[in-house]
């Protein structure tokens, strides 16, 4: 019987997520075994633009629930990067070690082209850049392709520097200098983003703490700290809530700023390129009690959409770099209107982007984010 609540529960919730989106298409294709959701969340500031992960959802509800999170937050984080897309996402039931073939990502990208132009996709949790070129055989909407295939390439670079700038940023509004230099990091987290956010730190003249499950990550991060003369030292994944540093950077999971961690914090701010950080709102006003400065994580790790959302008008890598450097004055714009109002941070930001999505209904037609862009269209 608490079964059968429990499960009711979760479906009423689901089904209230849905009315907040303007499209949702569940996708079947029995000669592939394609089972996939897109979700289309808002599209008042152009096409919907997401990635789509593959898991093995345990069930429908599950899966159904996370692309419409997931695809909210896109909404929100491309208001953020000021780019001419609105959120969505899209996930493929199934374990991505087993079940992946190419004749499902090319079925996964008739459905994305029978969108018209609505949903741009790419990469995400489970799936690769190898995935997509089987899918763009299918449709131009895909995005985060190699450069060899017209695309910008590997996206963590601008991510990583998008990372840098909300450091920088933050650095000036708790230390009175934006300088990276003789601060200490903890990072969470030494993948393609965290690496590289981790040797950019070393090369200001910064401290680490690091924790991954990769030691030969953690090796080469050493390795690269000794040539420089800084300093890497290797903590468990438990041990970063807890060592005493300036500031936190996570890279890796989401929720990881919850009711269990936030009193072993013991750093001035959390900036990093995880995302959803925070594992409900209640939390930002948790950090602001503590007077942990909070860096909203959709516009920190911003870099990488602003890269894919390029592609689409024809990827320009030095326009790619002044739009990752908006970051700076975004986070800055963020931290005075949440310090004006007396609000939590990540309240400042969904302000600014719900008053830029307003602002633009005014500005777009119906069918300027009905109709595929000719801009959009790859020859």
């Amino acid at each position: 019987m608490n079964v059968m609540k429990q499960s009711a529960k979760t479906t009423e919730t689901v089904i209230e997520k849905m009315h907040e989106h303007e499209q949702i298409v569940f996708c079947n294709d029995p000669s592939t075994g394609l089972k996939a959701i897109i979700a289309i969340h808002n599209t008042t500031l152009g096409p919907a633009l997401g990635g789509c992960r593959m898991r093995p959802y345990h069930t429908m509800d599950e899966a159904l629930e996370d692309v419409l999170r997931l695809s909210k937050g896109m909404t929100y984080k491309c208001a953020a990067a000021d780019v001419d897309f609105g959120g969505g996402k899209a996930v493929i039931i199934g374990d991505p070690a087993t079940d992946k073939t190419p004749a499902l990502f090319r079925a996964f990208g008739q459905f994305v082209d029978s969108l018209n132009g609505r949903f741009y996709t790419g990469t995400d949790m489970g799936t690769s850049i190898d995935d997509f070129i089987h899918a763009s055989k299918e449709t131009n909407c895909i995005v985060g392709i190699p450069e060899a295939y017209g695309g910008g390439g590997d996206s963590s670079v601008p991510t990583a520097l998008g990372v840098i700038y909300g450091l920088k940023a933050t650095n000036k509004v708790v230390f009175g200098t934006e300088d990276l230099s003789g601060k200490t990091y903890i990072i969470q987290g030494l993948g393609k983003v965290g690496y590289k956010v981790a040797e950019q730190l070393l090369e200001a003249g910064a401290d680490l703490y690091v924790s991954d499950i990769n030691e030969e990550a953690i090796k080469a991060i050493q390795v690269r700290a000794k040539q420089l003369g800084s300093i890497a030292r290797l903590i468990s994944q438990d041990e970063v809530y807890s060592a005493e540093a300036d500031v936190f950077v996570p890279c890796a999971f989401g929720g990881i700023i919850n009711d269990e961690t936030i009193d072993q914090l013991k750093v001035k701010a959390v900036v990093g390129s995880a995302n959803n950080q925070l594992l409900l709102e209640k939390h930002g006003e948790l950090l602001k009690k503590k007077g942990i400065l909070y860096a909203p994580d959709y516009i920190v790790n911003a870099g990488g959409l602003i890269q894919v959302a390029d592609e689409l008008y024809s990827y320009n890598n030095e326009r790619v770099l002044t739009k990752t450097k908006s970051i700076y004055t975004s986070l800055l714009e963020v931290y005075k209107q949440a310090e004006l109002d007396n609000i939590t941070t990540i309240q400042a930001a969904n302000r600014l982007c719900e008053k830029r999505m307003e602002d633009r209904k005014k500005q777009n037609s119906f069918f300027t984010h009905t109709k595929r862009p000719k801009w959009a269209i790859r020859k």
